[in-house]
């Protein structure tokens, strides 16, 4: 399925420390570290996430309608993440808690760029 998700970003060293304290949550680091593109992750372990500076020079913008989720293995893990990144200056967009009646738990906010992410449990 998917191997990663890339998110454009204005300013890479501030959204990485972002970054780097919510997934070290998933017990996740870097694996990848360049000037103008880093990815975390785990080689072989599923999904990852990875910021960069656009290709074409341009200031990065957010996407209508696209979100990134986070998959945490409980609602505590749920609750912890989406209350890290708030902490962290994320953007509530829904707190943590039941969507429906599926057993879904989810809590939805917005990186310091605007970039739409959610952290999720099922």
């Amino acid at each position: 399925m998917l191997g990663y998700v890339t998110l454009g970003t204005n300013d890479l060293q501030r959204a990485a420390a972002f970054y780097d304290k919510i997934c070290a949550e998933f017990g996740v680091g870097r694996m990848m570290d360049f000037d103008t593109f880093i990815a975390w992750g785990k080689p072989g372990g599923g999904a990852g996430i990875g910021l960069t500076q656009p290709f074409d020079g341009k200031p990065a913008t957010v996407g209508n309608g696209v979100m990134a989720a986070f998959q945490a293995e409980n609602p505590a893990q749920v609750d912890k993440v989406y209350a890290l990144a708030i902490e962290l200056g994320a953007k509530d967009e829904g707190p943590a808690g039941p969507r429906g009646d599926s057993g879904f738990y989810a809590g939805y906010f917005r990186d310091p760029d605007g970039n739409k992410l959610n952290v999720f449990c099922m």
